[in-house]
């Protein structure tokens, strides 16, 4: 059995720089055709020539022979400028803006301290220019249960930024509770969409304690309960256009998540396809598939779909237990587990 997809797009990836750039772009690269990239590198993408700089990396990064285009993006701060906005349209590679609530997750102290009081001309000129928003949908008041940090932002912020700004595109980043669903839902078709995560659709909150403590499951947002896990799988392969692809692929090396205080990110990359075509197989929906990996993110974007063409193939594969590079291993998500279906390249 095989499935012909579209090539398939990630509307939600980090690449890292240096080392880590080198070691992961080319899994990236080899599945997936485009990519939002986001810009929570040390120091953040916060300007279009940054922007730009970084494109011109990640580029030197990929494999002679590679067609993969990185879209890149643009870490929204309290002193971004509207002409930044304006700026990074004109350029042509800048797609969207990203909002990290300061402290939110990895490199995002320099996220935004007050959305409406410091950003509101920012985010006027976004939707002059048609620039989507970006969001990491959680609180970061310490005083709010970790699990519900998602529910709260979109009470406390999101809602009232659709209020204010109903032109404004806004993606919501790795959705994963049903509150998050049932808002995405509850938007205006074309202007409010969700990206969502292979660890979403497959994993609850159990994952992170399984057999001990587990950091290779530990990501941010945090994994859920159950019941979240199956409001969004619901969600993803009902055929709607609001979600689409988004593995928010995150390596770290080995050392930096099995530590005391390890660091938040999986690494999902070169699985993520067969993971996606797990949880459609397994929802009895894999006609649906094709248009959340392939149409729906474009489609929202306004930018065209992909022409060239991949093949999943139904056929046991075993992920390798870790990446080893110069500087250290990565661990992928699933490791040394056995899928089902695996793409094809030829």
């Amino acid at each position: 059995m095989e499935l012909t997809l579209t090539q398939p797009d990630d509307w939600h990836l980090h690449l890292r720089d240096g080392d880590l750039l080198q070691a992961v772009a080319p899994h990236s690269a080899n599945h997936f055709g485009r990519a939002i990239v986001m810009p929570n590198l040390k120091p953040p993408i916060t300007t279009t020539a940054l922007a730009i700089a970084y494109r011109e990396s990640i580029l030197k990064a990929l494999p002679a022979d590679s067609n993969f285009t990185p879209l890149m993006t643009l870490y929204l701060t309290d002193t971004t400028s509207p002409e930044e906005i304006k700026l990074a349209r004109r350029s042509g590679v800048v797609f969207a803006v990203k909002l990290y609530p300061a402290g939110a997750t990895t490199n995002s102290q320099d996220g935004v301290t007050d959305l409406f009081g410091k950003c509101l001309p920012v985010l006027e000129e976004m939707v002059e220019q048609n620039m989507p928003l970006l969001v990491h949908g959680e609180v970061t008041d310490s005083t709010v249960d970790v699990f519900d940090r998602e529910k709260v932002f979109i009470d406390t912020v999101l809602q009232p930024l659709i209020q204010r700004l109903p032109s404004l595109k806004v993606v919501m980043e790795h959705i994963t509770t049903m509150d998050a669903v049932s808002f995405v839902e509850s938007g205006e078709e074309g202007f409010l969409a969700a990206t969502v995560t292979p660890q979403h659709l497959l994993l609850n909150r159990n994952a992170l304690f399984q057999g001990g403590l587990q950091p290779h499951s530990y990501c941010l947002p945090v994994l859920k309960r159950e019941i979240h896990r199956q409001a969004i799988v619901s969600a993803v392969t009902s055929g709607s256009k609001r979600f689409f692809l988004g593995t928010d692929s995150a390596p770290h090396e080995r050392r930096r998540k099995e530590c005391p205080c390890g660091c938040a990110g999986i690494y999902n990359a070169p699985v993520a396809l067969s993971l996606y075509a797990k949880v459609f197989e397994e929802a009895g929906a894999l006609d649906k598939l094709e248009a959340f990996t392939s149409f729906n993110g474009p489609d929202f974007y306004g930018l065209p779909r992909n022409t060239s063409k991949i093949k999943l193939m139904k056929t046991s594969w075993k992920v390798p237990e870790s990446f080893s590079f110069s500087f250290g291993d990565i661990i992928p998500m699933f490791a040394g587990e056995t899928l089902q279906w695996q793409p094809c390249f030829s």
